[in-house]
C-alpha cells in the first residue's frame, strides 16, 4: 500500500490559507489536514 502524503506546493498552500486571518473555519481544517499528511524531514 503507497504513502500518501501531501505535495510540498500543496503544503504550501495549506499554509497559506492557515495563515490568512480570512479563512473559513472549514478552510483551515482541511489545511491542517493536508499538513498533517505532510512527509517529515524532506
Amino acid at each position: 500500500m503507497p504513502n500518501k502524503a501531501t505535495s510540498p506546493k500543496a503544503a504550501s498552500a495549506a499554509s497559506k490559507v492557515l495563515s490568512n486571518p480570512k479563512s473559513t473555519k472549514t478552510e483551515k481544517s482541511a489545511a491542517a489536514s493536508a499538513l498533517s499528511q505532510r512527509e517529515k524531514g524532506k
